[in-house]
């Protein structure tokens, strides 16, 4: 039968190879990064709507990167630091700072990043202002890890900007404060505002599921053909057995011919007994 091959174990597994391949690229990663695609496409939108709008007051803001007005008091008992960041390609720590509204509401603002010093140790950076200030800060939610601040090299810190990592009782998410604020250390650079390569990503993942699935296809119609290359190597294997078997015949005639012909030997073994 034409089919036979496909039931062959390194057909088999190579045929299931394939298909996990082409299922993962279809199905796990190419939707991936279309995720990952609309994603920045709404950062993006939302960035860019933040730097032509007006602040809102912290009533009124809802969106994530939306630019809101706070009045109040900094709380710097509270205090920590965001350790393993990278800002602009280098090592950071972000100082977070709890913030009490004058509704009495307190939220958590970011003021900007330091570089540490002396390998990862945290240098010390100014305080913010004691008294009554307006900033303006940039919303966004809370990263996903909540492990609770932890004392080191004399400072608390955290390995993710959380609000209930850092202190309780606080408004969640937290705010990025803009350049020229109170309080404003090193602000943080905003993302750039560029498509990323993340389209261009899901469809070469598409592209690679098909050109797989097409490979096993293009292959397995090379087999059915007559000569493909599984019937190749079976004719290889064959002449190859062929070859040794008539080597093996010539031996055998040798082996014969050469007792024909020393009668001699024969003649004195009948000569002894």
């Amino acid at each position: 039968m034409r089919f036979r091959f496909l039931l062959q174990p390194g057909w088999i597994a190579l045929t299931l190879a394939v298909w996990v391949f082409a299922t993962a690229c279809f199905t796990l990663l190419a939707p991936w990064q279309f995720r990952r695609d609309a994603e920045r496409e709404t950062q993006n939108s939302a960035i860019t709507k933040s730097i032509k709008s007006e602040p809102v007051p912290l009533q009124q803001s809802h969106d994530e990167w939306q630019k809101v007005v706070l009045k109040g008091t900094y709380r710097p008992e509270h205090e920590a630091l965001a350790r393993l960041r990278t800002v602009q390609g280098e090592a950071a720590f972000e100082v977070l700072t709890p913030f009490e509204t004058t509704d009495g509401t307190t939220v958590l603002i970011d003021r900007g990043y330091v570089r540490p010093v002396n390998g990862m140790k945290p240098p010390t950076y100014p305080e913010p202002p004691k008294d009554q200030v307006t900033v303006v800060a940039l919303q966004r939610p809370n990263e996903s890890d909540a492990r609770p601040a932890f004392e080191q090299d004399g400072k608390w810190q955290v390995y993710s900007i959380n609000t209930e990592a850092v202190a309780p009782n606080m408004r969640p998410g937290y705010f990025q404060i803009t350049e020229d604020q109170p309080g404003t250390i090193n602000a943080l650079p905003l993302p750039q505002l560029d498509a990323g390569p993340f389209f261009s990503y899901a469809l070469q993942w598409i592209a690679f599921g098909v050109m797989a699935i097409g490979g096993w296809a293009y292959f397995s119609w090379r087999e059915i053909q007559p000569g493909g290359a599984l019937t190749q190597q079976k004719q290889k294997r064959k002449s190859i057995a062929e070859l040794l078997a008539a080597e093996e015949g010539d031996e055998s005639g040798q082996e014969s011919r050469t007792e024909a012909d020393d009668p001699g030997q024969l003649h004195g073994s009948r000569h002894v007994t």
